[in-house]
């Protein structure tokens, strides 16, 4: 009878320290937010007006030379993806390029033109184009990239984000 009350009073002891450790408020009241990571190539407000500044030069160079003065609102400037078409369209690289047999690492930004026809000047526009590396081991569960990354050339790209407002216009806007 004196191990069985022992055995009793072992089983109150045990649950009562498990309440207070286990069940206790440990006292964070909110979890820390990730930290977050400052991204290789950050550059200032200031140093993208210089950049587009001297893109401006460039571009109206170009523009003039190339293109009649006709041109709806000018050339486009830039473009706008929602942040949502753009991790939709990363999920969608990522899974393509596996289908592929790539690794995706990246995304590689083109400027590009629309053909000319009668009625219409091509316009400036740029599209996301998935970069990769060929998954080429042979022999192990895992697949080993090997070689550098490049363009994954039958991905397919994104193209079709907003142009500025109006198309010409520059950084800021």
């Amino acid at each position: 009878m004196k191990n069985f009350g022992l055995l009793i009073l072992g089983i109150i002891l045990g649950a009562l320290i498990m309440y207070f450790y286990c069940c206790k408020d440990s006292g964070i009241t909110d979890p820390q937010p990730p930290d977050i990571e400052e991204p290789y190539g950050l550059i200032s407000p200031e140093e993208a007006r210089a950049l587009d500044k001297a893109y401006s030069i460039k571009h109206r160079i170009i523009n003039d030379s190339l293109f009649k003065k006709s041109t709806t609102g000018g050339d486009n400037r830039s473009s706008w993806w929602s942040i949502e078409d753009i991790q939709n369209y990363i999920n969608y690289a990522e899974n393509q390029a596996g289908e592929l047999g790539y690794t995706m690492d990246g995304l590689r930004l083109y400027l590009g033109a629309y053909p000319s026809s009668k009625t219409e000047n091509g316009l400036t526009t740029m599209f996301f184009v998935p970069t990769g590396i060929k998954n080429t081991s042979e022999g192990s569960i895992l697949p080993m990239p090997q070689g550098g990354s490049s363009d994954i050339q039958n991905a397919n790209a994104l193209n079709k984000g907003s142009q500025g407002d109006p198309p010409g216009a520059n950084y800021p806007q």
